[in-house]
């Protein structure tokens, strides 16, 4: 079953670490990615862009509407991705313990909804 392991941490918390602390941890990263991907567990990882970059649209009575930026204002921002394989939960969570960004933010983990291609 796949699952997205939704990366989470704090507005400007890589701000707080020294150029070599930041190049260790998406050194970690990568290499935490590697591991995933020779077990057969990495799907794909991505790390996003800042917040400010974002658009938000919304199409109602089929009018498009925009604002810049996220939609919600939090603390929290959604930093990146890693989608995995796992045979249930159980594993999912074993392996986005491990996500070193867990360590300055938080792991959200959801199951990806199957559905059937439109034929």
């Amino acid at each position: 079953m796949k699952y997205a392991c939704l990366v989470y941490f704090e507005r400007g918390a890589l701000d707080r670490f020294t150029p070599e602390e930041g190049a260790k941890l998406t050194e970690d990263s990568m290499a935490y990615d590697r591991f995933l991907k020779s077990r057969g567990n990495l799907i794909m990882a991505q790390a996003l862009e800042a917040p400010q970059t974002a658009v938000t649209i919304r199409v109602r009575n089929g009018k498009l509407s925009s604002t810049d930026g996220p939609f919600a204002e939090t603390r929290e921002i959604l930093a990146g991705f890693v989608l995995i394989e796992a045979r249930d939960l159980n594993e999912a969570i074993v392996l986005a313990e491990k996500i070193p960004l867990a360590a300055i933010g938080s792991i959200e983990i959801r199951p990806v909804m199957h559905m059937r291609a439109a034929d």
